[in-house]
């Protein structure tokens, strides 16, 4: 793994998370990496949550989080970047995607994905991880752990 020098960062976008000790997961994951994390739209849980805090154990001063109101607010925001949005709703491999630093990795809540109305608009940009047919989906911080490590592969080699 690269040291943080030379990495710019990319952005993991969780839209209305509903499991705490996921988010705890996905804040040690960017500490890691040195990726930031937003947070869109209502949260299931409270960022004072215990099992949040636990999860992500002392990792949080090093990760930037913001709050976002919406999608939208982060597309005005960074009109010239580039967004990703994962979902069980494709056959456009992750790994296909061109990521590049300070892309927007976009993930839905764990119970129910992104909207269906997002994903027909954007379904260019929507990518999902291979998976065995008729099974459950992966949890949300592993999924957003082999995304994030296959930017980063296709960055650095690493």
């Amino acid at each position: 793994m690269p040291t943080d020098k030379g990495i710019k960062s990319f952005n993991i976008v969780l839209v209305e998370p509903e499991i705490p000790q996921n988010t705890g997961n996905i804040i040690r994951l960017c500490a890691c990496t040195n990726a930031k994390l937003y947070l869109v739209g209502p949260l299931g849980f409270s960022l004072t949550s215990k099992y949040l805090k636990r999860s992500g154990l002392d990792y949080h001063d090093f990760v930037d989080v913001k709050r976002v109101v919406s999608l939208e607010d982060l597309w005005n925001e960074y009109p010239s970047s580039n967004f990703y949005y994962f979902t069980t709703k494709t056959d456009n491999e992750h790994y296909k995607a061109p990521f590049k630093d300070g892309d927007f990795l976009v993930f839905g809540p764990e119970t129910r994905g992104l909207n269906e109305d997002l994903l027909k608009e954007k379904s260019e940009y929507a990518y999902t991880i291979p998976m065995i047919e008729n099974r459950r989906s992966l949890n949300l911080s592993n999924s957003v752990a082999i995304v994030l490590y296959e930017a980063i592969r296709q960055n650095y080699g690493v």
